[in-house]
């Protein structure tokens, strides 16, 4: 926790200068001229540091904070981790996840709402024990296109336990795909492009500027002999030249997820060397998802989990269709609604696929309603003689215990917290 302290960051630019996807691992490593507001909510965090390991959740006044207390959320963890309470959210996120109802714990943060976004890192909070930085890309509930950035920071009330951790999140809404499209239209009209435009892509001769796939054209690729290591750092330029263009060209994007594809395919032929690699990265491979080592190992094992699945996703229908080297950026730039509409359509057709789940919550209920009564002396109570029991209203009007929660299962401290309400 050492480094952390003393950090003052100021600076002059905007909030979303060069909006980039990568999660920052610290705040620190947030250049110094860079004025945000995760940047100020971190500098609030270590000032109030002092000689302690970790600031007290005394010192904290989320409704006092109006820099950035509106657009901040304060999670709970002194009954657990696997579902915290959620005792402050500032308006303004409010407002933007179109909350109305109360929210207090994890479990009712809507799906896909921004507050979804902040929440989802908490955990890294825990192991990690210092505050975590995270900026991405997602289309909220309404639709819209969200850039972000967040920071999450531990609190404690005991200067050793991290039970209290205070997150600040701020947002802007990129163009939309039409948008751009039109914008791009208009530009090609200026240009004298008009007969080229076809499928939404731009079809040029070498002697004129593509405007959808420029961002492709300068991007040296690897010759057919090259080692794995020079496809690996191709694929990661490539990732690198995508951040820079964050929000201003699909085509950058695109052909970072095809030279990820090509990489793939490399390490298919080169095993060894690709354990090799990841095995210096620290990244296992999963059997159910073999391209997310790949997406990690290329854009960093921190970076946003959902463009990591979202990515991965593209490269597994890539596969699926048997598709050659270079060949995916380009089929991207022609897919009806580009990488976000084949994900949507990947995932629909997963759906597809799926067996129907069956329902857990039905089937406890069918098995609770036949159950045998419980005997007074087979149920088992704590130290202070306490049990939670599920009772059953018999024909004749009277209450039978017939199940109860098996002991030391950590719901009973929420359950006893959620009935004393």
């Amino acid at each position: 926790m050492d480094i952390l302290r003393g950090h003052e960051i100021e600076g002059d630019r905007d909030d979303f200068d060069d909006a980039g996807d990568a999660a920052i691992e610290c705040p620190p490593a947030i250049a110094t001229h860079e004025r945000r507001m995760q940047v100020r909510a971190y500098n609030y965090w270590a000032s109030l540091l002092g000689d302690r390991a970790l600031p007290s959740i005394e010192d904290l006044r989320p409704d006092r904070l109006e820099d950035f207390g509106p657009y901040s959320v304060l999670l709970d963890f002194s009954a657990g981790v696997d579902n915290p309470a959620v005792i402050y959210m500032g308006e303004a996120l409010r407002e933007e996840c179109e909350i109305a109802a109360p929210i207090h714990h994890i479990g009712d943060v809507p799906y896909r709402s921004l507050l979804s976004r902040l929440t989802d890192h908490y955990l890294q909070i825990i192991a990690n024990a210092a505050p975590i930085g995270f900026e991405a890309e997602f289309v909220n509930q309404r639709g819209a296109d969200l850039l972000y950035r967040g920071i999450l920071m531990p609190f404690s009330s005991d200067d050793e336990t991290i039970d209290f951790v205070f997150g600040v999140i701020n947002w802007k809404e990129a163009a939309s795909r039409a948008e751009t499209d039109a914008l791009e239209r208009e530009v090609g009209e200026a240009l004298g492009l008009n007969d080229l435009v076809t499928n939404d892509a731009i079809i040029a001769p070498p002697s004129v500027l593509d405007l959808t796939v420029s961002d492709m054209i300068d991007m040296p690729v690897p010759d057919a002999d090259a080692s794995l290591a020079d496809w690996l750092a191709a694929a990661r330029d490539g990732a690198e030249q995508a951040r820079a263009s964050e929000a201003r060209s699909h085509g950058a994007l695109y052909n970072a997820i095809g030279l990820a594809y090509d990489f793939a395919l490399a390490a298919g032929q080169a095993p060894e060397d690709y354990a090799e690699l990841l095995a210096d990265a620290s990244i296992k491979v999963q059997a159910r998802s073999p391209m997310t080592a790949v997406i990690k190992l290329i854009f960093g094992a921190t970076y946003d989990k959902t463009r990591v699945t979202e990515y991965a996703a593209a490269l597994d229908h890539a596969r699926a269709r048997d598709m050659g080297m270079g060949t995916l950026a380009a089929h991207l730039a022609a897919y009806e609604g580009g990488l976000k509409a084949l994900i949507r359509d990947v995932r629909a057709a997963r759906r597809a696929d799926m067996p129907a789940r069956p329902d857990r919550g039905r089937a406890a209920r069918d098995a609770i309603k036949v159950a045998p009564p419980l005997t007074p002396q087979s149920i088992l109570t704590d130290e202070d003689g306490l049990a939670i029991l599920v009772a059953r209203r018999e024909s004749d009007g009277s209450l039978a215990f017939v199940a109860a929660l098996p002991e030391g299962s950590n719901l009973g401290t929420k359950v006893m917290l959620a009935a004393m309400r």
